[in-house]
C-alpha cells in the first residue's frame, strides 16, 4: 500500500480482484470504504478476465506488476480510480502503465498524484528502467497527466501517442 497526500494506492489481491469485477460492493465492504460509482468498461472487463486475474493468480509472477492498484480518496473514503502495470519488466527493463479515473472524480489531480507516486515506486524496483504509456490523441486530460509527470512523447501511430518515462 502506498499513501500520498490525498490518496491510498492499494494493490488488489486475487480475491479482491474477483470482488472488484463482481461490482456488488463486496470489495468496498472488505476495504471498509464507501460505495463507489464505478463501472467496468468492456476493455477493462476483457483485460480482467483474460490477463489481469489469471496473472495475479499465478504465484510465479510478481502480482504488483499485473494487478489493479485502486485509488482511495482519503477525504471521502471512496475509490476514485485505478491504475495498473501491464506485466513485469521486459528484457529492456520497460513496463507499461494504464489508468482510469471514475467520471465524477476527473480533473481534480488525483490521477496525476497517483501516477507520480507509482513512478517513485518504479524507481525503487532495480529491474525497471522505463515506464511506457499510450494515450489517444484526443484524450488531452490523459496527456496532461503524463506531461505533469515528466513523460516524453516517443512516437505516434494512427490515433495513439506513445510516451516514456526514464526511471534510471
Amino acid at each position: 500500500m502506498i499513501e500520498t497526500e490525498n490518496l491510498i494506492l492499494r494493490p488488489l489481491t486475487y480475491e479482491q480482484l474477483v470482488k472488484y469485477s463482481n461490482l456488488d460492493n463486496s470489495l468496498e465492504e472488505e476495504l471498509n470504504i464507501e460505495k463507489s460509482p464505478r463501472s467496468i468498461s468492456p476493455e477493462l472487463r476483457e483485460a480482467l478476465e483474460d490477463s489481469i486475474i489469471p496473472s495475479v493468480r499465478d504465484l510465479k509472477k510478481n502480482y504488483l506488476y499485473y494487478t489493479l492498484w485502486t485509488l482511495i480518496l482519503k477525504e471521502a473514503n471512496k475509490m476514485v480510480g485505478d491504475l495498473c502495470f501491464q506485466g513485469e519488466p521486459n528484457i529492456d527493463g520497460e513496463i507499461k502503465i494504464g489508468y482510469g479515473t471514475y467520471f465524477e472524480f476527473r480533473r481534480k489531480g488525483y490521477m496525476t498524484e497517483a501516477v507520480g507516486e507509482m513512478l517513485k515506486w518504479a524507481k525503487l524496483q532495480p529491474e525497471v528502467l522505463k515506464v511506457l504509456a499510450s494515450t489517444e490523441k484526443n484524450n488531452i486530460s490523459s496527456q496532461r497527466i503524463l506531461e505533469s509527470n515528466n513523460f516524453s512523447k516517443i512516437g505516434e501511430a494512427d490515433n495513439i501517442i506513445n510516451w516514456e518515462f526514464k526511471v534510471k
